[in-house]
C-alpha cells in the first residue's frame, strides 16, 4: 500500500529561532534536499509569510521539473509549512525545543486529495505508479533532507 503521508525527526543544537531561520528560507533548500536542487521566491520582497509563492526546481536522472507552492503557516520557532500546486501535496517542518538550547525538528510531508484526484487526471491509469513514486522519493528524502539540515546547523 502506497504511504500517503511521512515525517520523521531529528535533533538539532540550536534553538529553534535558529533553525527556523534555516528552514523558513526555502532559498537553502537545493543545499538539502536529494530532489530539490533550487528554491526562489517568487516575490523576493514577499518572504517567509503566509500567501507567498515560491518556485522549486526538482531533478532527477530521468527529468528536471519546477513547482509553485505557497506559504500556509509561518510561525517562527514553532511551523512553516507550504502546499505545491495549489493544494496537491503539503510539505512542512515543525519545531519543538528541547533542552535550553536545542530543537526537534520534524518534517512532514502528505499527499492531499486535490493532488491525488489531479494525477488521476494527469496520469490516467499509471497514476497509482506515479503517486507510489513520489511516496517513495519523500520517505526516503525526508531523512537525507533533516541529516543535512542538521549538519547544516550545527557547522558540521
Amino acid at each position: 500500500m502506497t504511504i500517503l503521508e511521512f515525517s520523521d525527526s531529528v535533533l538539532i543544537e540550536r534553538t529553534p529561532d535558529e533553525v527556523y531561520a534555516l528552514v523558513s528560507d526555502v532559498t537553502r533548500m537545493g543545499d538539502w534536499s536529494p530532489i530539490c536542487k533550487a528554491c526562489w521566491w517568487d516575490d523576493p520582497a514577499a518572504g517567509a509569510q503566509p500567501g507567498a509563492w515560491f518556485t522549486g526546481r526538482n531533478e532527477l536522472p530521468e527529468r528536471t521539473w519546477e513547482t509553485r507552492s505557497q506559504v500556509v503557516v509561518a510561525e517562527p520557532a514553532r511551523e512553516f509549512a507550504w502546499e505545491v500546486n495549489e493544494g496537491w501535496v503539503r510539505w512542512g517542518f515543525r519545531l519543538e525545543p528541547t533542552g535550553e538550547t536545542g530543537t526537534r525538528l520534524t518534517q512532514d510531508w502528505r499527499f492531499l486529495p486535490k493532488g491525488i484526484a489531479g494525477f488521476g487526471e494527469k496520469f490516467g491509469e499509471r497514476a497509482e505508479a506515479e503517486i507510489a513514486q513520489r511516496s517513495d522519493q519523500a520517505t526516503s528524502g525526508i531523512p537525507v533532507t533533516l541529516a543535512a539540515i542538521k549538519a547544516s546547523a550545527e557547522g558540521n
